[in-house]
């Protein structure tokens, strides 16, 4: 009986206001106010954010002339594209750029660069952004490398199982800080994406791959790349070849990629974190240090072997100086051995705890790590990438 009479009212209600629209005109619905016209292009807009940042950061030529603002996507008052502001031709001298994602708002455009908290909000409402690319944007960034989570899982830009020669060890993207890129060369040339994403292409000789966790690679001096808006790439995937491009800026005295790594909407210092289960290493200078597989050092002219990706919950054994690490039945040196794991190593970690001290290559604690198959080895003798339990605690 309340639902009769609820339904009932609802039904006089409906009534009685058909009646008063149809007889009184000034209770009919207003109109709709006209949208605000745009008083500027989406392009001048991304062009004048953009070259904004690339003078803040130092970077060569960032003249509205060398903007270089590519929609490739549009719907109403949506837009999403590329911007490229090019640089000079010296020898420290590389494009800066962005995806970006804009939407008409209040007159203007309102604009998002990949790695910005406000890239994720555009794009997670944005008609012209698929599913795939909503949920590659909305995952939570990871640590900034200051958090002392140095973990990319990413392999090296080139097939897994070969080896190609270091170049260039950590320099700046454009010059000077941070000594975000590493150049390589060798192997069959083939660029590959170091780690699953969504892959841009930013201009001429230039690939973008946005990963999880608030990282992006940078992949220059390409020849024969993709051509990409959003493709999605596997670990392993084709991105073109190692070449000497610089339509966009920068110089190249012979062919090899040059990998920059990002993370957060801006270039990190690659120093420190895991590529390929190398720790990349800094020098006396750009261009100088090396890599770090175990106890095994390679520098600036060598070979890396690509080992492919580690996982997040693995670690490389670094014995500090080679050889073995003993295994053992709990955490500490008075639990029973249980074999041993030879330097270099890649083993899966369940869970941490504290036991007996220790001091490796990296300084000295008190924290064990308890491996997948039962036994316990000292977390002074693993690279992990992450200043604690890489797994949690047991």
């Amino acid at each position: 009986m309340v639902h009769a009479r609820r339904a009932a009212g609802v039904a006089t209600a409906v009534l009685m206001t058909g009646v008063l629209g149809a007889g009184t005109a000034a209770h009919a619905a207003a109109p709709a106010p006209a949208p605000k016209p745009i008083g500027a292009s989406v392009e001048s807009v991304v062009a004048a954010k953009l070259l904004g940042q690339a003078r803040a950061a130092g970077a060569a030529r960032a003249d509205g002339s060398d903007a270089r603002i590519t929609v490739t996507r549009r719907s109403g008052g949506w837009a999403f594209g590329t911007a490229v502001a090019v640089a000079g031709h010296g020898k420290d001298d590389h494009p800066t750029g962005a995806v970006f994602v804009a939407r008409a708002e209040g007159g203007t455009w309102r604009v998002g660069f990949d790695g910005e908290a406000e890239f994720s909000a555009l794009a997670a409402e944005s008609p012209v952004v698929d599913e795939r690319e909503k949920k590659l944007f909305g995952t939570a960034p990871s640590a900034m490398y200051a958090g002392g989570d140095y973990r990319t899982g990413m392999a090296l830009p080139f097939a897994v199982g070969q080896t190609w020669t270091l170049t260039g060890g950590p320099h700046g993207w454009g010059g000077g800080a941070p000594l975000s890129s590493i150049d390589l060369a060798g192997g069959d040339q083939v660029v590959r994406a170091a780690r699953a994403g969504a892959a841009y292409t930013m201009c001429q000789g230039w690939v973008r791959v946005i990963h999880d966790r608030g990282y992006s690679t940078d992949h220059y001096h390409l020849s024969g790349n993709i051509s990409a808006n959003g493709t999605s790439v596997a670990q392993g995937a084709f991105l073109g070849y190692t070449g000497t491009d610089v339509t966009c800026g920068g110089s190249a005295t012979g062919r090899h990629v040059h990998f920059g790594l990002r993370q957060n909407s801006a270039y990190v210092p690659i120093a420190g974190h895991g590529i390929g289960k190398w720790e990349i290493a800094n020098g006396a200078a750009a261009y100088q240090g090396g890599a770090r597989h175990g106890s095994t050092w390679v520098g600036v002219g060598g070979g890396l072997y690509n080992y492919g990706a580690l996982g997040l919950n693995q670690a490389v054994v670094d014995a500090n100086g080679g050889g073995t690490l003993t295994r053992r039945s709990g955490p500490g040196t008075g639990h029973a051995a249980q074999g041993s794991v030879g330097d270099g190593a890649t083993v899966t970690v369940s869970c941490s705890a504290n036991g007996t001290s220790h001091t490796g290559r990296y300084g000295t604690t008190a924290l064990w790590n308890r491996l997948s198959d039962g036994t316990w080895v000292s977390d002074a003798y693993l690279w992990t990438g992450v200043n604690g339990p890489v797994n949690g605690w047991c």
